[in-house]
């Protein structure tokens, strides 16, 4: 299937590892031209061929200054993928029912919220030149906030609600905005001892390769595993082709039906 994407220029943040590091795998592979945007980069980004710009987005200025950056290269831009967010996991979290205190909620909803809405609006004017497509990477934790850190799911969810409505606002423009909830994918966050989940498995007293092997049949994940970052990837690019015009507001949940809900 031709995804009309050769040629393309891409804008794909949080790129280094992970979800984002799959994301520029799979639009290079289809032709189009990627920047790559990090905090650092990776030798594995490094091999994809991809621009790389360093950009810390949690700051007020890192993204426009992001998005500057990748126009003074070209003008044009065809996609926007906000993938950049997580944090750090604070001191306490598991004793605290709000999962921290104020500087961890901003910083949370700084880095997983406000990122995507700062990148996205210094690049609208380059997007809607183009009739392009915006796609925000959220977490099924948005549904189901039992599942992590409270500031993380609230600002995925509260970056539902600005996908849905931004798409209502630009999409007679001829911008597509849409999202992808990936479930419990094979990223640092699982799999990393310094990882969240390991934290996790820590406060419980058991070991984190135990608690990694049990998490999806204890998720209901009827697949039994972990989505590959590869999976999710694939949909963010089909949702950024132009032939799916149709797609607009959509949020494509993958997430090996460990969300019950209809």
């Amino acid at each position: 299937m031709d995804l009309q994407l050769e040629g393309k220029r891409v804008l794909v943040t949080g790129a280094s590892k992970g979800i984002g590091l799959a994301v520029v795998r799979a639009f290079v592979a289809e032709g189009a031209s990627v920047v790559a945007a990090a905090r650092r980069n990776t030798a594995e980004l490094k091999e994809t061929g991809a621009h790389f710009i360093p950009a810390d987005l949690s700051t007020p200025d890192g993204p426009r200054e992001l998005v500057e950056a990748t126009l003074a290269l070209d003008p044009r831009l065809d996609a926007l993928v906000n993938n950049a967010g997580g944090g750090d996991v604070p001191d306490g979290m598991f004793e605290d029912p709000l999962s921290g205190d104020d500087d961890t909620w901003t910083n949370v909803f700084a880095l997983n919220l406000g990122s995507a809405v700062r990148t996205t609006r210094a690049a609208l004017p380059a997007l809607i030149e183009a009739k392009g497509a915006v796609v925000n990477i959220s977490s099924t934790s948005a549904r189901d906030p039992h599942t992590a850190p409270l500031p993380y799911s609230s600002a995925k969810a509260a970056l539902n609600a600005f996908t849905r409505g931004l798409a209502e606002a630009v999409g007679r423009a001829g911008v597509r905005v849409n999202a992808v909830t990936p479930g419990g994918t094979r990223t640092n966050i699982m799999l990393s001892p310094d990882g969240y989940l390991a934290g996790v498995a820590a406060n419980m007293g058991i070991e984190h390769s135990a608690l990694l092997a049990a998490l999806p049949d204890q998720s209901g994940m009827l697949t039994g595993s972990l989505i590959d970052p590869d999976e999710i990837a694939r949909a963010v690019v089909l949702l950024a082709s132009p032939t799916m015009p149709s797609a607009v507001g959509s949020n494509w949940t993958v997430h090996a039906g460990s969300v019950k809900s209809a």
